[in-house]
């Protein structure tokens, strides 16, 4: 696992457990910066979610016919929002692997059914890009 792939799973741990305490995942963040270190693209991924998050939600509501933020799994909405991060606002990232990494984590860590719904939401904002970005 390259060490993107650990950091990206680790940003999803991180916006996971704040949303599961309902606590801040900076203060959450900081924690695990304080015990064991972070990668500094866990660091990147996690303050571009919160930074970003108003948006990154509303067009994932948008987007996501018939399947309400709060109806996802909370690890599919936190999976969602780093890919659509970096598909929007990092352009280090090829938009096929934002889009790939996103499933990656879904098909390890939520239901059945999440790997190809990340893929077939994730794949449609990659096609949408340049108007969302307007």
């Amino acid at each position: 696992m390259s060490a993107r792939s650990k950091a990206r799973r680790r940003a999803l741990e991180v916006l996971f457990e704040a949303e599961a305490r309902n606590t801040d995942a900076r203060a959450i963040l900081t924690r695990r910066i304080a015990e064991d270190g972070v990668n500094p693209y866990t660091r990147e991924l996690v303050g571009g979610v919160i930074d970003h998050q108003e948006k990154l939600d509303e067009i994932l509501s948008t987007y996501a016919q018939g399947w309400p933020l709060e109806r996802m799994p909370a690890v599919d909405r936190a999976a969602l929002r780093i890919g659509l991060w970096e598909l929007l606002y990092n352009d280090e990232i090829p938009d096929a692997v934002a889009v790939s990494e996103a499933v990656g984590l879904v098909k390890d860590l939520s239901t059945d059914d999440s790997p190809e719904f990340v893929n077939g939401l994730l794949g449609r904002l990659q096609r949408l890009k340049p108007t969302l970005l307007a």
